[in-house]
């Protein structure tokens, strides 16, 4: 593991949450990234360029999709991503209740999941599969009705990734593992 920058001293009254692999840990066994991402309001952006910059954060340029890469005194890649999404304001205030073992605010399982849908990579869409195997079905509900709101039309891709997901968690007995919740 690699030394994690005091983001909540340094952000303190900004929404902002934890994304990408290090939340999915929150939801799934860990794997393995080399940094942190973590996502914040469009409007809060140069807010957040100007605190990390303070904090003697090192700006390392732009990323593909809005936002910015940075690395911190420690060493650590910070990718701060710039959400403007109709469902981003909700996601960052819930993440203020939901927190790692790190206290770090992490996107709720629902928005992480809807984030990494659009994202649509390969890799989001194996973490997204893995995430909804495990999970409890009121988690499930709550993903499925964040996708009513923001994204109907994707309900049967999001039902093939949880079914994907769900035969990847069967033992060698092929019985599913007991969902909770």
């Amino acid at each position: 593991m690699f030394p994690l920058p005091n983001l909540t001293e340094i952000l303190d009254s900004l929404l902002w949450a934890v994304v990408g692999a290090m939340a999915a840990r929150h939801y799934m066994p860990e794997r393995s990234t080399q940094d942190v991402g973590i996502a914040v309001l469009s409007k809060d952006a140069p807010e957040v360029r100007r605190r990390l910059q303070e904090a003697n954060f090192r700006y390392a340029g732009e990323l593909a999709i809005p936002g910015s890469s940075w690395v911190s005194p420690e060493g650590t890649s910070v990718d701060v991503l710039e959400l403007s999404a109709p469902w981003a304001e909700s996601a960052l205030q819930e993440a203020q209740e939901n927190r790692d073992p790190a206290g770090f605010p992490t996107l709720p399982l629902s928005y992480l999941v809807l984030m990494k849908f659009e994202a649509g990579r390969l890799q989001d869409l194996a973490d997204i599969a893995r995430m909804l195997g495990i999970a409890s079905s009121n988690q499930v509900e709550a993903v499925r009705e964040v996708f009513r709101r923001y994204r109907p039309e994707d309900l049967e891709d999001l039902e093939s990734l949880l079914t994907l997901g769900r035969l990847e968690q069967m033992g060698p007995e092929g019985a599913a593992p007991p969902i909770s919740g």
